[in-house]
């Protein structure tokens, strides 16, 4: 009971003990993953693809992929093809499938349970935090963080941190102390939003890789009015009595 923040509106945790601890007791679930899931599914869904997480990369992503007729995205690394590089979605055709496997975004998305889930990052949230309110008062924000890679263990990182306070701040109800401290790092930042996540250890890693291109899509703020919706473990555009966010 001491840690579901039920005394705010607006909540904010970590992880997948934050939706452990929040999905049951609010209304929404808003899952940020900046670098890069969530950014990957505003730019497909906003091109009018259909995107499915998925928590592993293995024969059974494979498996599943075949079993709806989808796409499963490739290893970022692998040039050419649809991948978690949002660079990589830029050009998808409306109509298409995808499965998106990712150890942070996707596998939080789907731990909500009957609770709904909306896919937010920098580009989208402005769009994401007024769909929020159609769901209900009670709104969970989830940074989700990266998996140190000795143990797997969760690692915040400032860009989820940021973009939860980017949705955060265009949510007017009563915040919690998590949440606002979310505001404000995103405050901190704003102004040099895309040299802060260049240098950010999972920006660094990124360019690192040969993915600058990702970085400076991901730092774009309200871009897109993309409300990415987890319906039927699928995300897609967000609808309101048929009608389009």
């Amino acid at each position: 009971m001491f840690f579901d923040q039920q005394e705010f509106d607006v909540r904010c945790e970590w992880g997948e003990r934050g939706v452990a601890a929040l999905a049951p007791v609010s209304d929404l679930v808003i899952i940020v993953d900046v670098l890069s899931f969530s950014t990957s599914v505003e730019v497909a869904v906003a091109r009018g693809a259909t995107v499915y997480p998925y928590r592993w990369r293995d024969e059974r992503a494979l498996e599943f992929a075949a079993s709806i007729q989808a796409e499963l995205a490739a290893p970022r690394r692998t040039a050419g093809t649809i991948s978690l590089s949002p660079e990589s979605l830029m050009q998808v055709q409306p109509g298409t499938r995808i499965v998106l496997p990712s150890p942070n975004g996707a596998t939080l998305s789907l731990l909500a349970g009957s609770t709904p889930v909306l896919a937010g990052c920098l580009r989208n949230a402005e769009a994401v935090a007024r769909a929020a309110g159609r769901f209900g008062s009670r709104i969970a924000v989830i940074p989700a963080g990266e998996r140190w890679r000795d143990d797997g263990s969760l690692r915040p990182s400032f860009e989820d941190l940021i973009g939860a306070g980017a949705i955060i701040r265009h949510l007017a109800a009563s915040r919690s102390p998590e949440a606002l401290s979310a505001v404000a790092a995103f405050e901190g930042a704003h102004a040099q939003l895309e040299q802060h996540l260049r240098q950010c250890s999972s920006g660094k890693e990124l360019i690192e890789r040969g993915f600058a291109g990702d970085v400076r899509l991901a730092s774009q703020l309200d871009v897109s009015d993309a409300v990415p919706v987890l319906i039927d473990d699928a995300f897609v555009q967000a609808r309101i009595k048929d009608e389009p966010l």
